[in-house]
C-alpha cells in the first residue's frame, strides 16, 4: 500500500508542473514600444575641428642653392619685405659682374658703329663712299643696338637672380611651419616656410557624407572654443572638398568665421554646431529595426488583440542611435522598440513604458 502511494504522488506532481508550464507559455511577452509620429527630423549636429588660416602661403626660393642663413622661426610675425632666409649668392654675383661687363662692351660697340654710320652718311652724298659700304655700316649699327638690348636684359636677369638669393615673406602673417635649415641645399620651388595670412580665419571640420547631404544650402555654423564654450563666432561654409578622404571617408569642410574673437588663435580646438535641414519621415530608435526576407522591417502591435506582426519599411537615413523611416509607416502605429529578437508573428505582448 505504501508503494502505491509513492507511485501516485509523483504522478500528481508531474501533472501540476505541466499545467504551470502551459500557463507560462501563454503569458503575453512584455515589450517596450513607441507611437510613430510624422514630423520634421531636423537635428543639431556637433563636430570637432580646429582653427586654421583662411589663406596660407608656401614660401620658397625661385632658384636653387645652399642656405647660408635662416632668420625666421615658427610662430614669428612677418611683414611683406622681411627677409626670412638667404642663399649663398656667390654664383649669382659672378653672373651679375659678367652681365655688367657684357653691357659695357655692347655700349662700346654701339658707339663705334654709330660713328662709322655717321661718317658713311656724310660721305655718301659727296660720292666719297659706295652704297654698299653705307648699307654695311647701317646694318652693323642695328646689330650693335640689338646686342646692347640683349646685354641690358641679361643684366636685369642677373640682378633679379641676386635678389632671389633672399627669401622675403611677401605677406603679413605668422609662420606656421619650417621645412629647411641653414646648410641645406634646396631646389627651386621647394617649400621653406608656411605662412598663415592674418586676413581671415577658418574652422576646419571632417564631415561625414550623410551630414553634408542633410545640410541646408547655406548653413549657419556656430563655432565655439572647446575649452571655453562662451567664446563663439558665426561662420559660413566656404569650401567643401570634392573628394572624400580615402581612409576616414569624410569630407574636409572649411567654415569662414565672421569677426572671430582673438582667443580663436591658429590651431585652437573648436566645436561647430549646425542645424540640419528638416526631412519628412518618421524617426524611430535604431533598436526597433529588424529584417525580413533581407529587407528592413519593424514589429507593429495591433492594439485590438495585442498581437505583433512584421511590417517592411524603407529607411531614409541610418544613425547609430536612430533611423529615419521614409516609407512604410503612416504615423500612429505602435512600434516595438525593445525585445524584437524574441518575437514571432501573432505573439501576444504586454506594453511597457509605451510612449504616446
Amino acid at each position: 500500500m505504501a508503494l502505491l502511494v509513492l507511485l501516485v504522488v509523483p504522478t500528481f506532481s508531474l501533472g501540476g508542473c505541466e499545467r504551470q508550464t502551459k500557463a507560462k507559455a501563454v503569458e503575453p511577452r512584455p515589450v517596450r514600444t513607441i507611437t510613430a509620429a510624422k514630423g520634421g527630423t531636423g537635428e543639431t549636429v556637433i563636430l570637432t575641428g580646429q582653427i586654421s588660416a583662411e589663406n596660407e602661403a608656401s614660401l620658397s626660393f625661385r632658384i636653387g642653392g645652399r642656405i647660408i642663413e635662416r632668420l625666421g622661426n615658427v610662430g614669428d610675425r612677418v611683414e611683406p619685405d622681411q627677409v626670412l632666409a638667404k642663399l649663398d649668392p656667390q654664383n649669382e654675383l659672378n653672373a651679375l659682374r659678367s652681365a655688367q661687363a657684357a653691357l659695357s662692351a655692347a655700349e662700346g660697340r654701339v658707339t663705334e658703329t654709330v660713328n662709322a654710320y655717321e661718317r658713311q652718311k656724310v660721305l655718301l652724298p659727296q660720292g666719297f663712299t659706295t652704297q654698299a659700304l653705307y648699307d654695311q655700316a647701317e646694318q652693323a649699327l642695328r646689330t650693335a643696338r640689338s646686342q646692347l638690348d640683349n646685354a641690358e636684359a641679361q643684366l636685369h636677369i642677373a640682378k633679379d637672380r641676386v635678389s632671389y638669393t633672399q627669401l622675403k615673406a611677401g605677406v603679413t602673417g605668422s609662420i606656421t611651419a619650417r621645412t629647411a635649415e641653414s646648410g641645406e641645399v634646396v631646389q627651386p620651388g621647394q617649400t621653406i616656410f608656411q605662412v598663415a595670412r592674418q586676413d581671415g580665419r577658418d574652422a576646419v571640420f571632417d564631415v561625414p557624407a550623410q551630414v553634408i547631404r542633410s545640410a541646408p544650402p547655406d548653413p549657419k555654423v556656430v563655432v565655439s572654443l572647446t575649452d571655453d564654450p562662451s567664446i563663439t563666432a558665426i561662420g559660413r561654409v566656404r569650401q567643401v572638398d570634392p573628394q572624400a578622404d580615402p581612409i576616414t571617408r569624410t569630407f574636409r569642410v572649411r567654415v569662414s568665421l565672421i569677426d572671430p574673437p582673438a582667443a580663436m588663435f591658429l590651431g585652437a580646438t573648436v566645436k561647430g554646431r549646425m542645424e540640419l535641414e528638416a526631412t519628412p519621415g518618421i524617426t524611430l530608435p535604431a533598436s526597433a529595426l529588424t529584417r525580413i526576407n533581407g529587407q528592413p522591417a519593424v514589429w507593429l502591435v495591433d492594439p485590438k488583440d495585442m498581437t505583433v506582426s512584421l511590417h517592411n519599411v524603407e529607411i531614409g537615413r541610418f544613425d547609430p542611435g536612430s533611423v529615419l523611416v521614409a516609407h512604410g509607416l503612416e504615423g500612429g502605429e505602435v512600434v516595438v522598440t525593445a525585445g524584437v529578437q524574441a518575437l514571432h508573428p501573432g505573439q501576444k505582448v504586454r506594453l511597457l513604458g509605451a510612449a504616446p
